[in-house]
């Protein structure tokens, strides 16, 4: 049995009033984060041990980052997706220590 199938990245939903902005961010997390009350967030795809789709979401709570599984689930992940997680929270490290 495969315990790593095909994931589909779901982009976070941008509540941004001044429109779109271009990014430096890293090619591979551009549609991977938005921002939710002022903080910027990022989602990364991955799956259960069944299978299913699920998601990682990766946020700075003031100073601290705050990474978020699925609920009771074990996250798997494949070598891209591990990918755009450690993309996310070096970037998610970097604003908490601004």
């Amino acid at each position: 049995m495969d315990l790593v199938g095909s994931t589909v990245t779901h982009p976070a939903p941008v509540a941004s009033p001044a429109g779109p902005r271009e990014s430096d961010d890293p090619p591979g997390l551009r549609d991977l984060h938005g921002s939710f009350d002022g903080r910027r967030v990022w989602h990364v795809s991955c799956g259960d041990v069944i299978n299913r789709d699920r998601c990682l979401t990766v946020l700075v709570d003031q100073n601290k980052v705050v990474l978020v599984g699925p609920p009771g689930e074990t996250a798997v992940l494949s070598t891209g997706q591990l990918g755009q997680l450690r993309d996310a929270l070096r970037e998610a490290a970097e604003q908490a220590e601004r």
